[in-house]
């Protein structure tokens, strides 16, 4: 069984009525958010689903500071998101490794950028062995296998010690094998650092494993429909009547939204 998070060393995040629009080539715009507020605990596990287009990503760049909600204020800890910090790491869908870079080069990215690279040499290899890439820090990029690669997106981004870990579906292009192992070494990771996570996924079975809570969105301009807790001792058994009904709830939520948006539900699983 995997047990609520050591130390507790997560941050609090606090979304208040965030709005969010984008202006289209025609200077049209394009509503995306609309009035989302939700608190994550220190340390909790939340999941974000919906349709695709609901507005998932652009929630998870104002959480990185990556943008600027037009309505409504973000903020870490009670201090406002105003822009990309060390502490609120983000992983991607692609690694996005450089390949010209070694996988351990890769991972210095952060402390380089810094000017910390000569003190967090440690720090670089604690995060390879993390992700049980300390035998392929010296390899290249195009040598590593999809799995391999997102662990050093992972190590890349823990490598900072982040109190946030924000996941734009890491797993979203793996094999179902090497996601279902990479599932696992996300809840170990979140287990023994403590950090705030907050994944988006198309794959509500994936999102059930994983979270404390799930955040249903609905089409964009996206609300949120419903937070649904998931009350289940880890690992979660998926045959479990309990779990299965979660599934099943959840899916009729996104499969009302089809009534009145067909296309809106694309790989919802």
């Amino acid at each position: 069984m995997v047990s609520e998070p050591l130390g507790q060393q997560g941050a609090a995040i606090d979304i208040r009525n965030v709005t969010q629009a984008f202006r289209t080539a025609g200077d049209v715009d394009l509503p995306v958010l609309d009035d989302i507020s939700l608190r994550v605990e220190p340390g909790e596990f939340v999941a974000l689903v919906g349709p695709s287009g609901s507005g998932k990503s652009t929630l998870i760049r104002l959480l990185a500071g990556l943008d600027r909600p037009l309505f409504g204020t973000v903020s870490v800890d009670g201090a406002p998101v105003t822009g990309p910090d060390p502490s609120r790491a983000l992983v991607f869908q692609d690694p996005t490794l450089l390949p010209w870079r070694s996988v351990r080069d890769n991972v210095a990215l952060g402390p380089q950028a810094r000017g910390t690279l000569g003190r967090s040499q440690q720090r670089i290899d604690d995060a390879l062995a993390l992700v049980g890439l300390s035998d392929f820090a010296r390899a290249w990029p195009a040598q590593l296998s999809g799995g391999m690669a997102q662990r050093a997106a992972l190590a890349r981004a823990l490598v900072n010690d982040p109190t946030v870990l924000l996941l734009d579906e890491p797993l979203g292009k793996l094999d179902a094998l090497t996601r279902r192992g990479l599932q696992g070494e996300l809840l170990r990771l979140w287990h023994d650092r403590g950090f705030t996570a907050v994944l988006i996924t198309h794959d509500v079975t994936e999102a059930l494993v994983l979270a404390d809570r799930l955040v249903v969105l609905s089409p964009r301009p996206a609300r949120i429909r419903e937070v649904v807790p998931v009350d289940l001792d880890r690992p979660r058994d998926q045959s479990d009547p309990a779990f299965v009904a979660l599934r099943a709830h959840i899916l009729d939520l996104l499969d009302e939204e089809l009534t009145t948006t067909p296309d809106a539900l694309e790989s919802i699983t």
